[in-house]
């Protein structure tokens, strides 16, 4: 990823609106801005909340509250908990969230 003509800018999250994407179950709202080819995402999953599809595109996200539940298509399965974060690269390792009791990341792509 390379971060190329982006001007100085604060973002105050509350003010940006959030958009609804349904999981399996349970319901994720996205605050996202984009620069350039880069998107940047104050996420919420609710409690409950279980993803509708494998996702190979890379992130890094940074779970700020609750805990979330990653599952890799291998069959290997990671949680994370309020300041802690993972990184995978675009095509590495499909995934898939879930957050039985909710959960907010901050996510870059």
């Amino acid at each position: 990823m390379k971060l190329r003509d982006i001007p100085f800018e604060v973002v105050d999250w509350a003010d940006v609106r959030p958009t609804e994407h349904p999981g399996e179950s349970g319901l994720a709202l996205w605050r996202t801005r984009t620069f350039g080819d880069v998107r940047v995402r104050w996420v919420q999953y609710s409690p409950g909340y279980v993803a509708n599809h494998w996702c190979d595109k890379g992130h890094v996200l940074l779970c700020l509250e609750g805990e979330l539940n990653t599952e890799l298509e291998d069959g290997r399965r990671f949680v994370l908990r309020a300041g802690m974060s993972y990184q995978v690269a675009d095509g590495a390792e499909r995934h898939r969230s879930s957050a039985p009791r909710g959960a907010t990341l901050f996510i870059v792509d």
